[in-house]
């Protein structure tokens, strides 16, 4: 019988006494869902612990009026077709599309970048996305065909990497990953003479990590373009049921989820082994692996209290700044929106660094640029997104981060002031984008700001993209730490932030955990669960129940859907 080389349990470990598990999951985010669904799975005895009402992070959805449903973070998610990443990890769970469908978007233009006196719609590929670029500024041809084409090469060298088969050699490095993989995007704007037009359409998308040009690397910009132009995607039924099937899974493999549940300290002994977790409630769990979904700096410095880590390791971590903060404005209307099914990037200005500057200054109330995403054109079969002859869409910018927890803010003059001044100016915003009022036929609008992404997700400074320099620009820690049986898996980790970025580092922590390569096996087809064991779908099914998690389902609180 093999031994995990972490903790030295059997690979199909029994079941424990009463309370203890092979593994504790802090937070349930979509790393730490998809790190304890392929543990379950594989035979352990599992615990995720999550602080608020339901699972899913910044990829769950929230309802009002009993009419309206929006998504946090999960506007779209690419690289869903048949071959793409994100489906290869959940159906190595023995998720199919019968309970996780993703819909296309406008394969012609997924994507319109509005910036004055030039629009792109983005399509599916990334010679049509060149051609694309070059019809619209055809002065910079020789320029932006050698930036795509680095940025493509980067991309298609850093995915194949990833998937490689078990035992196939890993082919070499391209000359682009080489001489450009770690330097910054702005780097290669310069290199390629860019005009500040052309610099800001390559970029315009650049809100999916939250960083300008100057300080973005090539590696993270690359494979952020190709996650999309591998085809964009909008889940059905919304992000919130593929984070229920995530929960089913575990539930079925004997896994348990335990919502409003915060973890107050991770326990490690004084020879740097992680020895199990303490709840808020004083109630102890004994398990000799420790998975943190929680924010980094939080993992480290509070739930740790830095014992176990090294000085180093301790000091970069409170030093370390995050990238910037998201606030939002969620909208709904009397009316069908004109709209293809596409996201709208829209830019005030075309100097991307003036522009990123501007956003990070200040109180973060004067938007330069923009994105909006539809709800409503995205699923438009669904029944909670909104009533018929509705629509439903959130408009969302970039802000400062918190330096700190943000304490008492509710009700306070100062921040209302701050708020309904930044409401105001993404509501002019979605009129300028959308082409035409919007204020005469709101039925729900509300803004969420840094300090709601805390209070709820208790994400590091209100930021869903992590850190922006931790002892370096584009430096960010393993998901293996210094302290023996603990990892740390979600948006702060060198697989980035986004969906897929946080779902790769839940499967490559549990590989890491199962000592087995698990991303190039579910991509060569490998499937560790049978579907069987997921229980059946009911016609009253709704994902927002099943991710409280089966002792929760039922609590009262749950809002619903008319």
């Amino acid at each position: 019988m093999a031994l995990h080389s972490d903790t030295g349990l059997p690979a199909h470990s029994s079941s424990s006494s009463s309370g203890s598990y092979d593994a504790v999951i802090v937070g349930g985010g979509v790393g730490g869902l998809v790190c304890a669904a392929y543990l379950a799975v594989s035979g352990r005895r599992v615990l995720l612990a999550e602080q608020h009402d339901v699972t899913g992070g910044n990829a769950q959805v929230f309802r009002r009026r009993r009419a309206y449903e929006f998504d946090v973070g999960m506007h779209y998610v690419g690289d869903c077709g048949p071959d793409g990443l994100l489906p290869a990890i959940l159906s190595g769970l023995g998720i199919g599309a019968d309970r996780v469908a993703f819909r296309p978007l406008n394969a012609d233009g997924f994507d319109r970048l509005m910036l004055p006196g030039t629009t792109v719609d983005v399509p599916v590929g990334w010679d049509a996305y060149l051609k694309r670029l070059c019809a619209a500024l055809p002065a910079e041809q020789a320029g932006l065909t050698r930036c795509v084409r680095t940025l493509r090469d980067i991309a298609a060298d850093l995915r194949g990497g990833m998937t490689t088969a078990p035992g196939a050699g890993r082919a070499p490095m391209s000359k682009a990953l080489i001489s450009w993989g770690c330097r910054t995007l702005g780097d290669l704007y310069a290199d390629c003479q860019l005009g500040p037009t052309a610099r800001t359409l390559i970029a315009a998308q650049s809100g999916n990590y939250g960083t300008p040009p100057s300080t973005t690397l090539n590696s993270t910009h690359a494979t952020m373009l190709d996650h999309y132009l591998r085809g964009a995607y909008a889940p059905v039924g919304s992000g919130q049921t593929m984070i229920a099937t995530l929960v089913e899974v575990i539930e079925a493999h004997g896994g348990r989820v335990r919502t409003r549940c915060p973890v107050e300290r991770i326990l490690v002994s004084d020879d740097r082994r992680a020895e199990g977790v303490r709840l808020a409630t004083g109630e102890t769990i004994h398990a000799p692996l420790v998975i943190s979904n929680a924010d980094y700096r939080r993992t480290v410095l509070d739930l740790c209290g830095g014992q176990g880590f090294s000085s180093s390791v301790v000091e970069r971590t409170r030093r370390a700044t995050m990238r910037a903060a998201v606030a939002t404005a969620y909208i709904a209307l009397d009316r069908p929106l004109d709209l293809p099914n596409t996201n709208i990037w829209w830019w005030a200005h075309t100097n991307i660094e003036a522009a990123y500057a501007q956003a990070l200054e200040g109180d973060g109330s004067d938007p330069t640029f923009a994105f909006l995403s539809f709800g409503s054109l995205k699923d438009p079969d669904s029944r909670t997104v909104c009533p018929p002859g509705h629509s439903n869409f959130q408009i969302m910018t970039l802000v400062p981060p918190l330096e700190g927890p943000p304490g008492r803010y509710r009700r306070d003059p100062a921040y209302e002031a701050v708020k309904t001044r930044l409401r105001d100016n993404l509501l002019d915003i979605a009129e300028a984008a959308v082409g035409h009022p919007v204020r005469p036929h709101l039925t729900h609008l509300e803004t969420a700001t840094a300090h709601t992404n805390h209070r709820y997700i208790q994400g590091g400074s209100g930021t869903p993209y992590g850190f922006d320099d931790w002892g370096g620009h584009g430096r960010r820690p393993s998901i293996r730490t210094g302290v023996r049986g603990l990892y740390a898996v979600g948006a702060n980790s060198s697989f980035g932030a986004g969906i897929l970025g946080t779902a790769l580092s839940g499967i490559s922590a549990a590989g890491r955990i199962l000592d087995r390569p698990l991303l190039s096996e579910v991509c060569a087809g490998t499937t560790l669960a049978d579907p069987s064991q997921l229980p059946p779908r009911t016609p009253d099914f709704d994902p927002l129940r099943i991710s409280r998690g089966r002792a929760r389902q039922n609590a009262r609180g749950l809002a619903r859907i008319n």
